[in-house]
């Protein structure tokens, strides 16, 4: 008997793994991709002899790819190489301070000795401590399932959670709880960071996501040996073994529906209807409905959520090295409210941002030449619905270039050998990110675990979601979620032949 055939538009990390899981499942799987490679934001650029990774940097959870590895009854360790880091981060500040972060918690707490005492330094792994708590009782909830189905709360893992409310600070915000377990300015700022970590701001984001924290320090953060780009075109690699057919350069047009079933998918290349049992969107929520379904209902009290913030990233291949810099480098605000006001309130950039630099030449020196290092280079910027007027590129780049130069002690400019950037209009255009957002909707209120769109419609059967844009959430782990939940209701949903 013929397979049934499922469609996966796009093919982020998120709809990789959907056609794997597909595949697994029986069906026939193609996949449609608009750009000429795999990957979606995680891809990768490259100048001279400079390669950067182009988009997420931060490897964490890789047991989530390696069960697609164990699906497919092939050898992770073997084909996947990767190490953990023992230092996850190093830390500027404005006043001259700054440590790394290490993953053995005696190193840190020795580290941490630099800007805080020691109860203060207890604290702070008190606060880790509560992280994992937070997580080991949420995520079977809120990341691991649909939130959509009440048979899912049906379970032990959901009565633990009820249990563990009085401990989870649910009506308070990040900073305020930081505030009140950390005290020390230094650790607050460090732990506020998170927020960033899927768009949202500290200030307003609930407490509740203090738990991210759990996933660098007390799980770990990892590297692929050939890059961030591994995570893509090994999962590309699995997706291949498996049978899964790529269309790439063939961009979705239209998804043809009945009345409550969708059945066919339009390309620009063709007008003649690809029949499909079931579609799967790893694209954006807003170009799935706006573009891809416009006759459709839309959820327009979703779509509306607001959004979280964008990143405008510099690739500069910088002809020095910097023994004392990591693999991940943050260099502080001064004025991280202020910073946060901007994105989120004003939507004018703060004269003093964020600075984050990733370096993945530390890592592998194949990245850059022997005498230089590959930096990716970014700041957190309003999205483009939220900003006040159109991002001067040049300024930002003065800014940047500034606060690197005065903050390192060394003129960075003359160090440029070569350049590129990725502005939000750039990565709406590439991606179809609504707004040039980086991770959908933001997190700044209490519910919004609830506020993102589920991983399947109640109005067109065969039709599933996945990615950055709906239910998790955005970032790698969180997108590999989004394509196992995805899979489990296809199993449950479909009534197969």
């Amino acid at each position: 008997m013929k397979p049934q055939k499922a469609i996966v538009i796009g093919s982020g990390v998120a709809g990789l793994a959907s056609s794997i899981r597909l595949t697994i499942q029986g069906y026939e799987t193609h996949v449609y991709e608009s750009y000429d490679k795999p990957g979606g934001k995680l891809n990768e650029l490259t100048l001279g002899s400079y390669r950067f990774d182009t988009g997420p940097s931060l490897f964490t959870l890789p047991s989530l790819i390696k069960e697609l590895y164990e699906l497919c009854g092939q050898s992770f360790e073997d084909q996947f190489p990767f190490e953990r880091l023992e230092t996850t981060c190093r830390y500027h500040y404005e006043d001259g301070t700054q440590f790394n972060a290490h993953a053995e918690r005696s190193m840190f707490a020795k580290e941490l000795q630099q800007v805080a005492q020691p109860q203060e330094i207890e604290a702070f792994f008190k606060h880790l401590d509560r992280a994992e708590f937070r997580y080991s009782r949420m995520a079977p909830i809120f990341l691991d399932r649909s939130l959509h189905r009440w048979k899912n709360y049906a379970n032990r893992e959901t009565l633990q959670g009820i249990g563990s409310i009085p401990r989870l600070n649910l009506f308070s915000d990040m900073n305020s709880e930081n505030k009140k377990q950390l005290g020390n300015p230094y650790l607050v700022q460090y732990f506020n960071r998170f927020a960033t970590y899927n768009g949202s701001d500290p200030f307003q984001a609930p407490a509740l996501l203090n738990m991210i924290p759990h996933l660098e320090h007390n799980i770990g953060t990892f590297f692929p040996k050939n890059g961030m780009y591994q995570i893509a075109q090994s999962l590309y690699d699995l997706a291949l073994s498996q049978g899964v057919q790529f269309h790439f350069n063939t961009r979705i047009e239209e998804i043809l529906h009945e009345p409550s079933r969708v059945y066919a998918v339009r390309t620009r290349q063709s007008d003649k209807p690809i029949l499909a049992d079931l579609v799967v969107s790893n694209a954006d929520i807003h170009s799935t409905y706006q573009q891809l379904m416009p006759k459709a209902k839309a959820p327009k009290r979703l779509l509306k959520q607001e959004k979280s913030s964008s990143g405008l990233v510099f690739y500069w291949g910088v002809k020095q090295r910097f023994p004392k810099l990591q693999l991940h480098n943050i260099f502080f605000s001064q004025d991280y409210q202020a910073e946060f006001q901007g994105l989120f309130e004003t939507g004018e950039i703060y004269e003093d941002p964020t600075v984050y630099v990733h370096i993945s030449s530390k890592c592998n020196p194949n990245d850059a030449p022997p005498d230089g290092e590959n930096w990716f280079v970014m700041i957190n910027v309003p999205n483009t619905k939220k900003a006040a007027k159109p991002l001067d590129i040049p300024m930002m780049r003065g800014l940047i270039l500034a606060k690197l130069s005065r903050m390192l002690g060394i003129d960075m400019e003359p160090l440029i050998e070569c350049e590129s950037y990725l502005d939000p209009e750039t990565l709406e255009k590439r991606t179809s990110s609504y707004a040039g957002a980086l991770y959908g909707n933001a997190s700044n209120n209490r519910f919004a675990a609830f506020l993102r769109h589920k991983n399947y419609s109640s109005d067109f059967k065969g039709l599933y979601f996945c990615g950055g844009s709906v239910h998790p959430g955005g970032g790698i782990p969180l997108c590999l979620q989004s394509a196992k939940i995805v899979a489990d209701l296809v199993a449950q949903r479909e009534q197969r032949n």
